[in-house]
């Protein structure tokens, strides 16, 4: 019949439909392994940018007046951040970590076409702004409090983060030794939420798999009982100031 599809009753429709599905596979295949190629390629184009960043010396004073021309008008003033947009607080937030997410975004190792436009930028394209940027905003105090959920599954939110997360981010969300784990202290609730919920969807790279299929696990409840636990948090935690070479001071 005219438009029929081939028919496995019939040894050509049979072999029609077979060399369909090896021609399907190998076209997945194929995808699947310019995907991991790609990721591979921006992991370790993020390796070494950061290496990079971090090997040179740090200046406040100029990552003061790029984070004004170039950051504030999302990020606030005093860099805490927006409730509505979710748009982080940044103000206190650990050096090391602000370098390596700069970082991701100009490899494409973090999504976000807002933070890659403005990485675009030819000053914000040096190492040299990353770390001055992010030498500024670690010293810099946290005066406005973050936006807080509605407090009904707080206790909730404190027990999954102090089973499943303090290993990482220390007991008082701090953060690790290193400086790599960032600081989940005094952080706006509704980006909190937004990024576990990304973290559970597999968007935020190099996350470790069994972290993701956790957060997969929960029900939106418990996510965002975590992230108001946390935006309640707080203060800097416990700082633990190191010089770096050339003079700078960085947590």
């Amino acid at each position: 019949m005219l438009g029929r599809e081939p028919s496995e009753d019939t040894g050509t429709g049979s072999a029609q439909l077979r060399g369909f599905r090896v021609i399907k596979a190998c076209v997945l295949s194929a995808i699947c392994l310019f995907l991991s190629v790609q990721a591979s390629a921006a992991e370790e184009t993020a390796d070494r940018l950061t290496q990079t960043a971090l090997d040179l010396d740090a200046h406040r004073e100029r990552g003061a007046v790029e984070f004004r021309r170039s950051c504030a008008r999302c990020h606030g003033e005093a860099a805490q951040g927006d409730a509505e947009q979710a748009i982080p607080s940044l103000a206190g937030q650990r050096f090391k970590y602000i370098v390596r997410q700069l970082a991701n975004f100009a490899s494409s190792e973090r999504d976000s076409d807002i933070m890659q436009r403005v990485l675009a930028h030819r000053t914000l394209k040096e190492p040299q702004t990353w770390v001055d940027i992010a030498a500024y905003l670690n010293n810099l105090p946290i005066t406005v409090p973050a936006g807080n959920g509605n407090g009904e599954r707080v206790g909730l939110g404190r027990g999954i983060f102090h089973e499943q997360c303090a290993s990482c981010h220390h007991l008082d969300a701090h953060g690790d030794d290193e400086g790599f784990v960032p600081s989940l202290r005094n952080q706006q609730y509704t980006y909190l939420v937004a990024q576990l919920r990304k973290l559970a969807e597999g968007r935020r790279h190099n996350v470790d798999e069994d972290l993701v299929r956790f957060w997969r696990s929960l029900e939106d409840q418990d996510v965002r009982g975590t992230a108001d636990y946390l935006s309640r948090l707080s203060g800097p935690g416990e700082v633990h100031k190191r010089m770096r070479r050339g003079g700078s001071v960085v947590d």
